[in-house]
């Protein structure tokens, strides 16, 4: 365990639990260091053994400190030993600084199996349960949280450090000091009820404001907009009369006769049902990227790496 996170560890919980050192003045860090001194019978063999280097005369000054701030000996120096003053202060602090190195060991055992991951629901849905149950068999202890988020909602639990790890759509730039990498682009389709007598989408844009009934995700929702940018590039004017919450929604209700539906489908996937599909080459597609901060801890790393494989055997089959 590095002496940053000792110290600070240290100043934090005792700062919180030791009502007698945060009212008397004394300083945390020089208990912490006293605590090695009576442990190994003196100042140079405690700093031969503490778990983060610090010079011997900073030792002993700190120390000094510490007692001047009690008024009293804590020990003699040659030969060693703790005064009664001393051995009641160890008494205190040792349950506390004795465990230290167990506790940081376990929280470090509980974290390396843990894995927190955000992406919208779609994908929790259809592509996280497959993946997670291989990627359980490399961390048999795994421990999961999941989120259902777009990218907004990500990038705050992120900035929060409340995920490892995000899968979403990606509508602008994330802000500085978040991490992307794009895995996919899912290109905009068409779903049109398999009786209809549409047979290509230009049939549509002959027309300024097509009659045809539109379903479509909310306004808010990135696909929605992407369909917009595409038709302002035509000169088109289509408005949804079917506002739908999610795309097996839409797809069921399209496949029901009740208009066009504007959705994605990955590489390899079946169309819905009594559905034809058709394609939307001309507008932009939608973009699928992985959000993180800072370095990823392995259990992390080894999902995002997964993820990117499956994204790149994705685009092959596309």
């Amino acid at each position: 365990m590095g002496g940053r996170y000792i110290s600070e560890f240290s100043r934090i919980i005792v700062e919180m639990s030791v009502p007698n050192a945060a009212y008397s003045g004394m300083n945390v860090h020089h208990l912490e260091l006293f605590y090695y001194v009576a442990k190994h019978g003196g100042i140079s063999e405690a700093v031969r053994k503490m778990p983060y280097g610090i010079q011997q005369p900073a030792v002993s000054g700190q120390i000094l400190q510490l007692e001047e701030t009690l008024g009293l000996k804590l020990f003699q120096r040659r030969p060693f030993h703790l005064t009664p003053a001393g051995r009641e202060l160890y008494g205190f602090v040792e349950p506390f600084f004795g465990r230290l190195g167990e506790t940081g060991q376990r929280l470090r055992g509980e974290t390396s199996q843990r894995l927190r991951l955000a992406a919208p629901a779609t994908i929790l849905r259809e592509h996280f349960p497959n993946m997670l149950e291989q990627h359980r068999r490399k961390f048999p202890n795994l421990k999961l949280q999941l989120y259902d988020v777009n990218q907004a909602m990500a990038e705050n639990l992120l900035q929060k450090q409340e995920i490892d790890l995000a899968f979403t759509e990606i509508e602008d730039k994330p802000p500085a000091g978040i991490k992307c990498a794009v895995l996919i682009k899912l290109p905009l389709v068409l779903l049109v009820p398999s009786n209809h007598k549409l047979t290509s989408v230009r049939q549509l844009w002959k027309e300024t404001e097509p009659q045809e009934t539109l379903i479509s995700l909310p306004a808010t929702e990135v696909i929605s907009k992407l369909l917009r940018q595409g038709l302002d590039k035509l000169g088109v004017k289509w408005t949804p009369s079917v506002e739908i919450s999610s795309l097996d929604l839409l797809s069921a209700y399209v496949s029901a006769g009740f208009g066009i539906g504007v959705s994605v489908i990955a590489p390899g996937s079946k169309p819905p049902p009594r559905v034809k599909v058709f394609p939307l080459p001309s507008f932009p597609p939608l973009v699928i990227a992985a959000l993180w901060q800072d370095r990823l801890p392995p259990i992390a790393d080894s999902f995002l790496q997964e993820a990117k494989r499956r994204a790149q055997e994705m685009q092959r089959v596309a």
